[in-house]
């Protein structure tokens, strides 16, 4: 099963700005937590993250639901420069309401100078056996409209004012 959901906003800035930010800077300041998704500290195994193929490691602090240390690993999938990203979140050392991966889409779109929208996208796959999909469906597409898009929206804003502020990138 697959539950998609989607935020846009503009961001006024430059294309390369709101194109690089949300993979390219500190993701500790992106994924900041928010209710029982724990605030990511470090990756590790990141050498070549931000190209096709590249994978890391990543590691969040301790909280309720989770213990601390690593909790996934993070894969690019596809780069298409100053257009879009798309990268999968896979491997969970957590307890994630059945989602065996996330796919994020990061979508950018000049409309004039310094004024991008920005499309950003989760599908939350759950390979959920036939006889529990009637149980385990509900619960998951309300996790995703619910709780993943206030997350989301919340990445959106830790984004947002990094690309403004022009934080430094920690990859090429």
């Amino acid at each position: 099963m697959k539950t998609r959901v989607s935020l846009s906003t503009i961001f006024r800035c430059s294309l390369e700005r709101a194109f690089k930010t949300p993979m390219l800077c500190d993701v500790s300041k992106v994924h900041t937590g928010f209710g029982v998704m724990p605030r990511v500290t470090h990756c590790t195994e990141d050498a070549d993250w931000g190209k096709v193929g590249a994978k890391k490691r990543v590691f969040a602090a301790k909280a309720w639901t989770f213990g601390g240390g690593e909790v996934s690993s993070d894969r690019v999938i596809e780069r298409v420069e100053n257009d879009h990203w798309v990268i999968e979140v896979a491997d969970f050392r957590t307890w994630m309401l059945g989602f065996d991966r996330l796919v994020g889409e990061w979508k950018t779109t000049a409309l004039g100078p310094d004024e991008i929208r920005v499309d950003y996208t989760y599908t939350l796959h759950a390979p959920t056996p036939w006889f529990l999909a009637p149980l385990a469906f509900p619960a998951q597409w309300l996790f995703g409209q619910l709780f993943w898009r206030i997350y989301m929206g919340r990445v959106l804003e830790n984004v947002r004012a990094m690309a403004y502020a022009e934080e430094p990138y920690q990859f090429p």
